[in-house]
């Protein structure tokens, strides 16, 4: 063979299985003997190795150093050295290990791409079976090349993409690649050249596994250049997604601390320049300040809410794989989902029988699954007698030609063998049918097996009578073909019913032999069959999945289906689930025509999108997103980790998902179920709601703390509180109180909320308000306790220690108003408060006795012990705080001024 047919040019991956196998052969430089070893060496060296490529890394020092490089991070290294300026060394060790835990858990979580990558490069079968030189031999699956002869059978994972010259009974799982359930059928006869990626027939490719049969193909693209080397290309190209959640604190981090630095520097020179006072004493003032506007406990509390949230819906059967992904759920507005298996049962279910009696009559069956509890009912008025019994015949011939089995593991039924055939099975059992006696009774002799070539199944059987029958079953238009196309149009017309309404259907029919044939062949199944009939199947809709969307559609979030699947039969399903009266179908083949920009309104209108590819599916989660949409989306396969890892929250599969997938996603479903994930995202509203309250509890607390200090330096007064007192207030009270929101639960009307804009900030113009209304509250208090204290002739610092006393019970009632943000907080419910508020209310009561009566707590703080009255005023404050907020909090929904979710 000359140089040039060792170097084949390929023709765009599109066309090979549009070509003549012939064609194919012709153009690879290929004979039936093989390559020679000679010719395998040179293409490989041409070619490269059938491996995909090692994902470019950065070293890892420099994403560890690169877990610091936020305005957040700097913010809390500037609160760090603020406490150790103070000489307050354990406050200063405690910010700075805040710090190194979040880079840590940073540095562990990157590198997503890369471990998606590894897992795709694992699917590739380490070795295959060639013929070169006209010998059969096993080399490895990385030393393959285009023109290679490959040999497949049943159980083989197929080591590159193969364009099928010979294919007996071949079925290929291709779920990796195309999410269908169902095994394909193939064939050597060229596919159209618009076909799809499922509509393949003559082509296997590369991490698929041969479920059935036979076959041998030409090897036409190795590595890099195979369908799964494109994906992994696609995974790489994508770029990771901050959460709504990180960019908002960002955004928030940044201009907090801008602000503090500006309202330091002058605060500063102010002291200096018109109060006097020495460089030393007003550097001390000002970290005093920068002390009482870092909220130290914050990013702590927000990653403890964060973990509670992953603990919560781990009970929810959802693992998350990245902390932040717990807050991105509750801010989901579109999720896009899977069908087989997420929203349907991935159980295939026999649902319509139809027969002939003086006209057709149809019969509905109840029960879904392999569950045999079920029963048949005549549909409208065509039926006559008992439908068991009148579609006997049917009943039978598809239990008997039949390879399939039904048994049950705990209580749950499981078929074995081919899905449709065991819903076959199961539907006997419904009429009434013990399919081991039956299928004793009528004893199989031989058979014909399914074959896309024929497109039908044929068995031969001795009845109980001793009569020899051959029973058919497949296309429908094949069977009728056979029974010589009995009852003109009506049964195209019954067809045509049941592919509108989603369902796979298959026809059956039989005919009695003279004699029982020594073996069976294909003249024995030419024709003089009787038609028994039609049954039509469709894989259910999860009854919880209905019942999750429609919770989807009261919360605003829209829920779009992208699968593998039929436009017609994804279409069906859609309604049966309610996403739509009338679903939007549109293709991958419509959204490849259409332009980046004509998409996000193809993509906005769609409901369901079908027979789509991963380019497909990343381009319409790109396109969802520009609208500035939080997108979920869930996938199994391989074919789904690219847009897993462009979506915002990505979802895989934990009991029918690939690795690829699992490594792309942010969080795993440990039962596949679409239920889970609203389950999830109602989970997340309440993490992002409590991260809210611990906000806009802290803010307020800290602005008092601020706003005292700045108070007593432009007035030239002593300071209400010392810089050792406000680090109590907040490290004592931020590690309990704060942290006792983590634990919030649920606030009722949750899902009727509609998702929160993307683009929304941190503080919301309630949030905003309430933290200058509770910041001056706090101030005015602190001053009016601190002067009258003073008044009545105390020291300074018993006024300093009623002042922080006040505070903090201010902080304890001003916990109870924030817990709920919508709702009234004077409520018996309010009052009772959760475990978690009681216990950190217990901590902080027996901290501020100690603060104020212990002897060493006395030294440490310059504290001085409280009297009885001075309690009971300090008390009476706080319940008048809170009457107040309760007041201004009805007061502003009254008015129409504070909307229930604004904040």
């Amino acid at each position: 063979m000359n140089d040039a047919a060792s170097r084949p040019s390929a023709p765009p991956a599109a066309e090979w299985h549009a070509l003549p196998h012939e064609e194919v052969a012709g153009r690879l430089g290929v004979t039936s003997a093989g390559l020679t070893p000679e010719e395998a060496q040179a293409r490989l060296k041409a070619h490269g190795p059938n491996a995909l490529p090692e994902p470019p890394g950065r070293p890892p020092l420099r994403r560890f150093l690169a877990q610091f490089n936020n305005a957040l991070i700097y913010f809390l290294l500037a609160g760090a050295a603020a406490a150790l300026a103070l000489g307050h060394y354990v406050d200063a060790g405690v910010i700075v290990a805040v710090v190194l835990v979040n880079a840590l858990v940073g540095f562990i979580q990157e590198g997503k791409a890369e471990q998606a990558l590894r897992a795709i490069r694992n699917m590739i079968s380490p070795h295959a079976h060639v013929v070169r030189a006209s010998r059969r031999q096993s080399v490895q699956a990385r030393d393959l090349v285009p023109g290679d002869l490959v040999l497949l059978e049943a159980g083989d994972r197929v080591p590159a993409d193969t364009r099928l010259i010979r294919a007996r009974g071949m079925r290929v799982d291709e779920a990796i690649l195309t999410g269908e359930s169902v095994a394909a059928l193939k064939n050597e006869a060229a596919a159209p050249v618009e076909a799809a990626l499922g509509d393949r027939h003559s082509m296997a490719f590369s991490g698929t596994t041969v479920a059935a049969g036979q076959g041998a193909g030409i090897v036409v693209s190795t590595g890099p250049h195979t369908e799964i080397g494109r994906i992994g290309r696609l995974i790489a190209e994508v770029e990771p997604l901050a959460t709504p959640l990180l960019r908002q604190v960002d955004v928030f981090a940044r201009r907090f601390t801008t602000v503090a630095l500006v309202s330091a520097a002058a605060l500063f020179l102010f002291a200096v320049a018109v109060r006097g006072y020495g460089w030393s004493e007003a550097l001390i003032a000002v970290v005093a300040l920068a002390v009482g506007a870092v909220p130290e406990g914050l990013p702590a509390v927000i990653t403890i809410t964060l973990a509670i949230g992953v603990r919560r819906m781990a009970r929810q059967h959802a693992v998350i794989r990245q902390l932040p992904a717990v807050e991105t759920l509750g801010a989901t507005s579109v999720i896009c989902s899977d069908k087989t298996g997420t929203l349907t049962r991935n159980e295939m279910t026999a649902c319509r029988l139809v027969i002939a009696q003086d006209d057709l009559a149809e019969i509905a069956v109840s029960g879904i699954g392999y569950d045999p509890a079920g029963a048949l009912g005549w549909t409208g008025a065509g039926g006559q007698g008992d439908p068991a019994t009148a579609a006997a015949g049917l009943l039978r011939a598809g239990l008997l030609c039949n390879d399939a089995h039904l048994h049950a593991e705990n209580g749950v039924w499981r078929a074995e063998g081919d899905p449709m055939e065991g819903a076959l099975v199961t539907l006997a059992v419904k009429a009434g049918r013990d399919a081991a006696v039956e299928r004793a009774a009528w004893v199989r002799l031989d058979e014909i097996p399914f074959d896309a070539a024929y497109r039908f199944m044929a068995s031969l059987h001795r009845s109980p009578e001793g009569e020899a029958v051959l029973f058919v079953k497949g296309a429908p238009e094949e069977v009728l073909r056979l029974a010589g196309t009995p009852g003109g149009g009506a049964w195209e017309a019954a067809i045509a019913r049941a592919a509108a309404a989603g369902e796979r259907v298959l026809g059956f029919a039989m005919k009695r032999l003279p004699v029982a044939p020594a073996r069976l062949s294909f003249e024995d199944v030419r024709e003089g069959f009787s038609f028994l009939g039609l049954i039509g199947f469709i894989d259910p809709p999860r009854p919880e999945a209905v019942t999750a969307i429609a919770e989807c559609r009261s919360a605003g979030i829209g829920v779009k289906m992208i699968t593998g699947d039929h436009a017609a039969t994804a279409g069906a399903i859609a309604r049966q689930l309610g996403l739509a009266e009338t679903p939007v179908v549109a293709t991958g083949a419509e959204v490849d025509a259409v332009s980046d920009d004509d998409l996000v309104a193809l993509a906005a209108r769609t409901d369901v999108f079908a027979r789509t590819s991963p380019e497909n599916k990343l381009r319409i989660v790109r396109a969802l997103q520009s609208t500035g949409a939080v997108v979920a989306m869930t996938g199994d396969g391989v074919n789904d980790a690219p847009s897993l890892r462009q979506a915002d929250v990505g979802i895989a599969m934990g009991g029918k998902g690939t690795e690829a997938a699992k490594q792309a996603a942010d969080v795993v479903l440990l039962d596949d179920n679409f239920a889970t994930i609203v389950a999830a995202v109602k989970e997340g509203r309440t993490v992002y709601d409590n991260i809210r309250k611990m906000i806009a509890w802290t803010l307020p607390t800290n602005g008092g703390e601020v706003l005292a200090v700045i108070g007593a330096i432009l007035s030239g007064v002593a300071m209400p509180m010392s810089a050792a007192q406000i680090l109590w207030i907040n490290l004592a009270t931020s590690a309990t109180l704060g942290l006792a929101l983590a634990f919030e639960p649920t606030e009722p009307g949750i899902m009727a909320r509609p998702p929160r804009p993307a683009k929304a900030g941190l503080m919301s113009r309630f949030m905003l308000w309430r933290v200058v209304l509770v910041s001056v509250l706090f101030t005015l208090v602190s001053f009016a306790v601190f002067f009258q204290s003073l008044w009545r002739g105390q020291e300074v610092e018993m006024a300093r220690t009623l002042v922080v006393n006040t505070l903090v019970v201010m902080e304890i009632f001003y916990l109870f108003n924030v817990r709920f943000l919508h709702m009234r907080s004077l409520s018996w419910r309010g009052a009772l408060g959760t475990p978690a508020v009681l216990l950190a209310l217990a901590a902080v009561v027996a901290g501020q006795f100690a603060f104020t009566y212990l002897p060493v707590m006395q030294a440490i703080f310059d504290t001085r012990p409280v009297a009885l009255l001075d309690g009971v005023m300090i008390i009476a404050i706080g319940v008048a705080l809170m009457v107040v907020l309760e007041g201004e909090k009805l007061l502003l929904r009254r008015l129409g001024l504070f909307a229930a979710g604004e904040m």
